[in-house]
């Protein structure tokens, strides 16, 4: 889940190549290679384009950049009622190189598995655009705007909200062929605030969203909220094909609550990974057996595609990733199987 083969030996070379983050993401050659390098090694159903959620923050001015070990940093963050006045949404071309390196994957990959284009949620951009950074202990910045000043955080969000639904589609005209919005910190929020501050623009995003490419293929949108599990029932009624959930959420309940509706993407703990092959493997089982047998047999309607909970950590050794991969496609196809059966 989210980056493309960042635990990888030969991620690093390139990014060694490269010189820096940004050096790899901006570049189209660099961010193919990489968008690639876990398909080589893995039986995995997608790609996932290399970049970065912060490449919006940074074609509004901010200032992007990445430090070694350090994660993000924009030098010009959100702070006064002047920064937030100023925002605006972004001149697509600034992003160019992603919409390149879309077009050059797609072609890359010619049919092999699906592409999938994404963006963080207009709510989580906000938290590093005002942070200045990367993840909080208590997102003390920006939560402070939201009570302090909730008229300038409802003018950073409706920019962001703006800004996220051009990008996919500019994505989707590059050959994206799914979208994904991560909101990341969406489940930072309490109740009631997650509500007005981030489900609300999550939704303009997808309201304004292409259904079909140019050659009328649907493209699925997926809605990711880390720590979302609570609100469930109201993600329902966002116009999304999938919902993502974390670790924390029960497969089957989720199943119950919004199964009907929606497909369900998720949901191994990546800690997982670091227990032997074969603990890998059972925890993968058992995940699938959560959700249970994929459309309860009849092959249509809403289904399951495993994922992690998260991202995956840069320390993952490889050869676990390997036995993940096989242990859910053998016993997905066993499932299935007994799923005809009956």
């Amino acid at each position: 889940m989210r980056q493309a083969g960042r635990y990888l030996p030969e991620y690093k070379a390139t990014r060694s190549r490269a010189g820096s983050f940004m050096g790899l993401a901006t570049n189209v050659q660099y961010a193919t290679e990489v968008t690639l390098q876990p398909l080589d090694r893995f039986a995995l159903d997608a790609a996932i384009l290399f970049s970065d959620i912060l490449t919006v923050p940074d074609a509004m001015g901010l200032g992007l950049s990445f430090a070694e070990g350090e994660g993000p940093k924009l030098a010009r963050p959100l702070r006064d009622e002047k920064s937030v006045g100023a925002l605006q949404v972004p001149d697509l071309e600034k992003l160019r190189y992603v919409f390149d390196a879309v077009t050059s994957i797609r072609r890359a990959l010619n049919g092999r598995v699906p592409l999938i284009g994404f963006s963080g949620s207009p709510w989580t951009l906000a938290c590093y655009m005002v942070e200045g950074g990367g993840s909080s202990d208590d997102w003390r910045g920006v939560k402070s705007m939201l009570y302090s000043r909730p008229d300038l955080m409802h003018r950073i969000l409706a920019v962001n909200a703006e800004a996220v639904a051009g990008y996919l589609n500019a994505q989707i005209d590059a050959g994206a062929q799914a979208v994904m919005v991560f909101d990341s910190w969406g489940g930072a929020l309490a109740d009631n605030a997650f509500q007005e501050f981030s489900l609300r623009y999550t939704a303009q995003v997808l309201a304004k969203l292409k259904r079909t490419d140019a050659a009328g293929t649907t493209i699925p949108r997926i809605v990711f909220t880390k720590g979302g599990g609570l609100w469930l029932d109201e993600m329902e009624k966002l116009d999304c094909d999938v919902l993502g959930v974390d670790w924390t959420v029960n497969l089957a309940r989720a199943r119950a609550l919004v199964g009907g509706s929606k497909a369900l993407q998720g949901n191994l703990d990546p800690a997982v990974l670091f227990a032997p092959p074969e603990q890998v493997a059972a925890e993968a089982r058992r995940v699938l057996e959560d959700f249970g047998t994929p459309h309860s047999g009849t092959g249509t309607g809403p289904t399951h595609v495993f994922n992690l909970g998260h991202g995956i950590s840069q320390h993952t050794p490889p050869e676990h990733v390997h036995a993940l991969v096989e242990a859910v496609h053998s016993h997905s196809a066993h499932m299935r199987a007994a799923g005809r059966k009956a």
